[in-house]
């Protein structure tokens, strides 16, 4: 049964930080790129950052450039997904889901990936 669980979501001040966490378990997933998503009220769920099996190799959209930062720790039997983020605006509001895609290397598309966490709740006030 594979298994993502997101934590670290919250409430927190615009220009403030927040660090969320993935633990995937249930297989072995370090030859698999991940990525977090993130779904903001009426709106579509967006790729944010991805990054792929190994960690040498990551992405993320324009908007958080220089801001959110993507990292992942393949242990021995879960591997481990972080997304760093600095400086949030209001506009990071949403809910932010970790995914485990089907491939090597850090894709974008929603459909690229099989597995989804519950997502955790990120709310930053003006």
């Amino acid at each position: 049964q594979v298994q993502l669980v997101e934590s670290g979501g919250g409430l927190v001040q615009a220009g403030g930080s927040l660090r969320l966490s993935c633990a995937a378990s249930g297989r072995t997933f370090s030859n698999r790129a991940m990525g977090w998503f993130r779904q903001a009220p009426g709106k579509e769920r967006e790729f944010v950052a991805g990054i792929n099996w190994s960690g040498s190799s990551t992405s993320c959209v324009d908007s958080v450039k220089g801001r959110f930062t993507i990292s992942r720790d393949n242990a021995k039997n879960t591997v481990y997904l972080h997304l760093q983020m600095n400086s949030l605006k209001p506009e990071d509001t949403a809910i932010y889901f970790c995914a485990l895609s089907r491939t090597l290397g850090v894709v974008t598309a929603r459909n690229q990936y099989d597995y989804w966490g519950q997502g955790t709740q990120v709310t930053v006030s003006s």
